[in-house]
């Protein structure tokens, strides 16, 4: 399917296609959209793309690679559309909070969380993520 295992390796390796869909919203509701795009893939996929991250050190020299990919194709895209200060600490921070949330949805599972609809979730969760992303506002 993938032509070879290199082209799988890299595909694997490569979060570009998650990261336009976590990224797909204006900047003010963004925090909003990437909490309900964390729970929705745990939900319809079963999967966190982004928790892919967490397993890096299991790859060995290939984890070096997935780190960078998921630095310059998730954090550093998103620190790209900040504005004012520290723009790539914030958005580091609010990944951050976004790997948390699918750890505890998907690795922990945690029942409240869990039972919980995506919208409650997101009108919880997303404020928090969303001060990271455009503090102040």
């Amino acid at each position: 399917y993938f032509g070879n295992k290199d082209a799988l390796f890299a595909r694997v390796m490569s979060f570009d296609t998650d990261a336009d869909d976590l990224l797909d919203a204006p900047l003010a509701g963004l925090g909003r959209h990437m909490v309900r795009h964390v729970l929705a893939s745990q939900r319809d996929r079963g999967a966190d793309p982004l928790l892919r991250i967490a397993f890096a050190p299991l790859h060995g020299e290939r984890g070096d690679i997935l780190r960078a990919n998921f630095r310059a194709q998730v954090t550093d895209r998103l620190a790209a559309r900040l504005t004012g200060p520290d723009a790539g600490l914030r958005a580091e921070l609010a990944v951050a909070a976004l790997i948390g949330l699918g750890v505890m949805y998907g690795i922990a599972r945690g029942p409240r969380l869990r039972e919980s609809g995506p919208d409650d979730v997101a009108d919880r969760y997303g404020p928090l993520v969303q001060a990271q992303l455009t503090p102040g506002v």
